[in-house]
């Protein structure tokens, strides 16, 4: 259950998670690793900030919410623009992997909207060398979804 879609608020399993210390270090480094989205100057910041993301949810698995989600899915949708090269977007679309095997598919139906906003719109302009991984991303965790998607 939601309290509200507001990107300030929280849902009530990350409220109940601000409780344990290592799960509020992780909203910290989160909010570090989306830092450096802010400063970004060319591609390859955009590359390294991924890097940095990308480390801070494989040191924090054990978690299936996402602290920061909505910064996180429009920083990660702002990663998905066709003037963007290739090598963004294949980092990007590493990131939407770690953090759907993090969340699981009951999490992911609840916010698909989050995360869809980038990975829908790739597929018309995406190089011939990024499709093969976007269309992973749909068959390993948006196909599963079938019937239960409304």
């Amino acid at each position: 259950m939601k309290i509200s879609r507001s990107p300030t608020t929280t849902s009530l399993d990350e409220y109940e998670l601000m409780s344990d210390a290592k799960y509020r270090k992780y909203v910290q480094e989160i909010d570090r690793a989306l830092k450096g989205f802010e400063y970004t100057s060319e591609w390859a910041d955009l590359v390294n900030a991924l890097g940095k993301l990308n480390k801070v949810l494989l040191n924090n698995v054990k978690y299936s919410v996402i602290p920061r989600r909505f910064t996180v899915g429009q920083r990660l949708a702002q990663t998905m623009h066709p003037a963007l090269p290739s090598g963004v977007h294949l980092k990007a679309l590493e990131t939407y992997d770690l953090i759907f095997k993090c969340i699981g598919t009951d999490r992911l139906i609840q916010e698909l909207s989050i995360y869809s906003n980038g990975l829908f719109p790739l597929l018309s302009h995406a190089a011939i060398n990024v499709k093969p991984s976007l269309l992973e991303i749909y068959e390993k965790h948006f196909i599963p979804l079938g019937p239960r998607l409304k």
